[in-house]
């Protein structure tokens, strides 16, 4: 089933163009992030008086963040195995939200908020290289990534779960004092922004309306 589904969108030459495109896109801003969040590290910023922060204690919640983003990326590609236009969404969305990222952070320049513990992702970490970065703050990537999976997603049930786990790491970073609150309220506006405009671009190239009708 799963196989047959990808066969017939994959006949589709606007699909593969598409596709191409956005890892061709991701891949180009990827290989930038390593060397922008080495630059940034050394980037003398603001230092913010964050009220929330100074209520909660600092406490070490690595493992539950790991497990609840994974475990949400897990989900999200298995309902991407079954209806590829999800999957071209979240490619597309992802792409500029990782761009986005770079440009606010570039912006905004922020120090590391008081008492922050090093977030421990040894996946994540992979593009960050061996030392910790700990100030790509404005606006927090592992928020707007559940955000976005929620967007992305249509399933009643999987919305609703990706969405409270984004609410819960959302907290949990804020209890690691990982970020500032005002980085993890504003992911969500920045995830259904790079949603928004992804789905703008692939209905500029008739995909997105082409798959829509073929629901029908």
């Amino acid at each position: 089933m799963i196989s047959s589904i990808w066969r017939k969108t994959w006949e589709k030459k606007s699909y593969k163009t598409t596709m191409f495109s956005g890892v061709i896109t991701l891949s180009i801003i990827s290989f930038f992030l390593h060397p922008f969040f080495q630059a940034i590290e050394l980037r003398e910023g603001f230092l913010i008086n964050d009220i929330l922060l100074a209520i909660l204690p600092a406490k070490d919640c690595s493992e539950a963040i790991f497990i609840l983003i994974w475990s949400c990326v897990a989900l999200a590609t298995i309902r991407f195995l079954n209806n590829p236009m999800l999957f071209i969404v979240f490619l597309w969305s992802y792409a500029l939200l990782c761009l986005t990222r770079i440009i606010t952070i570039a912006l905004v320049p922020l120090n590391a908020p008081a008492g922050l513990i090093p977030l421990r992702d040894p996946l994540s970490n992979y593009f960050y290289g061996q030392v910790f970065i700990t100030k790509d703050l404005f606006y927090s990537g592992h928020t707007a990534t559940l955000f976005l999976i929620y967007l992305c997603l249509e399933k009643k049930r999987d919305r609703l779960l990706v969405l409270l786990a984004t609410a819960v790491v959302g907290l949990l970073l804020l209890v690691q004092h990982v970020h500032y609150s005002m980085d993890v309220l504003a992911a969500p506006f920045f995830a259904y922004f790079n949603v928004f405009c992804a789905r703008k671009l692939l209905r500029s190239g008739k995909l997105y309306e082409t798959q829509e009708n073929s629901k029908d």
